[in-house]
């Protein structure tokens, strides 16, 4: 088996003919040995996207020198690329309230390998799964939000606990942080400072049933597919780009107990699927939607 150090390489740039061929060619030119590639060219926003993967068996030049060729190859095609070491995974923090099902999906994937991910954290605005995260040997911060009186007093709290969690992550050199179930509202700035970096994940099948009790919304209209939905967290409430959804099918005989069952089930698996398609780098913001490179 080859030894060769493995990279991923993905890029956007205005759709043009011969922008695929122009960076291939530029790889193959200094030794790249591509063992993976993914493309879309998008007709509504005329942007081409693409993943390659590549290894360094053959490469002609530095490391630093590499990306200097690709940075010179970017200018002209007004590319928006990201290049990393397949080894080099993303530092995650996952955030939770009560629920533990996602974060117990999320753990387990980390520990047995399948999800490419550094999970440095679990912060939480309360200690029911402190318990969980410290036996998989995962730092806890509690970080609770205190019972203000009057609204200023709780939009200060609010602001302090945000900056406590981004202090976190700037301390930790954090990449991505996972709402797993958090069932707190982020900030506006918030938000607009981790776009791009934040994967929320809502119990229901957006976009409809948004906010609280989606199951009670969903069984008051008799649906007959329940589901979850993983998206980038924006400032418009569950209203981000959607990165993976799960669904089932259900009819009237379910009580809400067992769709809620049925619902944990499917937001852990559309959760970890969200943050593993994201570590790979196969997920590309496209205007309000995102383009998953497979």
């Amino acid at each position: 088996m080859s030894t060769a150090t493995q990279y991923i390489l993905t890029w956007q740039c205005p759709d043009n003919t011969g922008v695929l061929a122009k960076v291939s060619q530029s790889l193959f030119a200094h030794g790249a040995f591509i063992t993976e590639t993914s493309q879309y060219s998008d007709p509504y926003s005329e942007t081409f996207f693409s993943r390659i993967a590549f290894d360094d068996r053959n490469l002609t030049v530095s490391s630093s020198e590499f990306l200097q060729a690709i940075d010179e190859i970017a200018k002209p095609l007004a590319m928006q690329y990201q290049l990393r070491k397949r080894n080099d995974v993303p530092n995650v923090i996952i955030a939770v309230s009560k629920d533990d099902h996602c974060l117990v999906s999320l753990l387990t994937k980390w520990k047995s390998g399948v999800l490419p991910v550094n999970i440095v954290a679990v912060i939480s605005n309360h200690k029911d799964c402190q318990a969980l995260a410290e036996w998989h040997k995962v730092p806890f911060h509690h970080l609770p939000l205190a019972v203000e009186k009057t609204a200023e007093m709780t939009a200060k709290s609010k602001a302090e606990q945000e900056a406590k969690i981004l202090a976190l992550m700037n301390e930790h050199n954090i990449d991505l942080l996972v709402l797993a179930r958090y069932m707190q509202i982020l900030s506006d700035e918030l938000c607009q400072k981790l776009q791009g970096k934040a994967i929320n994940i809502h119990h229901s099948f957006l976009p409809s049933f948004k906010g609280a009790r989606p199951y009670h919304q969903a069984h008051a209209r008799g649906v007959k597919v329940i589901g979850a939905t993983a998206h980038y967290v924006t400032a418009d409430l569950d209203e981000g780009p959607i990165i993976a959804q799960e669904v089932k099918p259900i009819n009237h005989t379910f009580t809400i107990e067992q769709m809620v069952h049925m619902g944990h089930d499917l937001e852990a698996t559309a959760l970890s699927h969200a943050v593993r398609m994201h570590a790979e780098q196969r997920v590309c913001l496209n205007g309000a939607k995102t383009v998953i490179l497979a």
